[in-house]
């Protein structure tokens, strides 16, 4: 006897439930955010718990029907936090969390990037899900004004859908950049709350490195001192780039105390050895100009834009 089809697939293959996920993270205990970015989550947090009282029992729906769907952009330097702050949101809220890129909705089958759209939209509507957009920009970029070839056809289509979309959901809809100026203009205006994520401050990174500094980690001075240094000497570097720094620094004590025939245990040395080491990744390898180009250039290509 023939398998059953699977239902959520469409013709390409494409299987919307399969971004679906129940949430790992806690709002108020994974997420560290700068205290310019704290406040404006919590605002839209209250946006979002009073949203079905704003929009249904009062009625605002009646005057703003684009309302009743909540449509946040988290923008900002590359690792600080927006995917996390998103999956944390959707957990604090109790929702599913469905996440996708581009590269999950892009199809190689002309029309079937709109349609995936559509599912997409569909699913989060059956299962109440917060949608969730990486990349953003690459959805949400202007539609081409000279369409010349089939793709250029496809990637318009594709934002038309969106915007269609957008209109018709009642949910949770966040978007992820790092290149937010590359918005187009509709769906910028559509946007209700846009949120800035700065890159870690003197508070923020104190709290990230004491989260990474486990109390099962030796450390060779006591924790007041090495927090004090590190703090000021990771000024500049993401929460992602903070936890690299502990990725590079760990080996580095066991290295020491094999040559040294001691007990390993985690020093100032050692950290600030990897915050060097990742700071002149950041002016050698992967400068602004240099990472923007590389990100326009993928999603160009997985659009199918020369």
């Amino acid at each position: 006897m023939d398998a059953p089809p699977e239902r959520n697939k469409n013709a390409a293959g494409f299987d919307p439930s399969a971004t679906i996920r129940e949430t790992r993270y806690s709002l108020f205990e994974d997420v560290i955010l700068s205290s310019d970015t704290r406040p404006a989550i919590t605002e839209c947090l209250a946006r979002l718990r009073f949203h079905n009282k704003i929009y249904q029992e009062w009625n605002f729906s009646s005057v703003d029907p684009m309302g009743m769907t909540a449509i946040l952009n988290f923008y900002g330097p590359p690792g600080t936090g927006k995917t996390l702050c998103a999956e944390a949101l959707a957990g604090h809220l109790g929702l599913p969390f469905m996440s996708m890129g581009i590269a999950e909705l892009e199809s190689k089958f002309m029309g079937e990037t709109a349609k995936n759209i559509q599912s997409v939209f569909e699913h989060a509507s059956e299962t109440g899900a917060m949608l969730f957009f990486d990349e953003a920009d690459t959805l949400l970029g202007k539609r081409l004004s000279s369409v010349t070839q089939g793709v250029d056809n496809e990637v318009n289509a594709m934002r038309s859908t969106l915007l269609i979309e957008l209109e018709r959901f009642e949910g949770i809809v966040v978007f992820a950049t790092n290149f937010a100026r590359n918005y187009d203009e509709a769906f910028r205006s559509r946007i209700g709350y846009h949120v800035e994520f700065s890159l870690p401050d003197s508070l923020a990174r104190n709290q990230l490195w004491n989260r990474f500094l486990l109390d099962s980690i030796p450390l060779r001075e006591t924790r007041d001192e090495i927090l004090r240094a590190i703090t000021d000497l990771s000024d500049g570097l993401s929460g992602r780039e903070i936890r690299t720094c502990m990725r590079l620094a760990l080996p580095k004590a066991l290295i020491d105390a094999e040559q040294e025939k001691q007990i390993p245990s985690l020093s100032v040395v050692h950290l600030q050895s990897a915050i060097e080491q990742v700071l002149a990744s950041q002016r050698n390898i992967a400068s602004p100009l240099m990472r923007k180009d590389s990100e326009i250039n993928t999603a160009k290509k997985l659009l199918g834009i020369q």
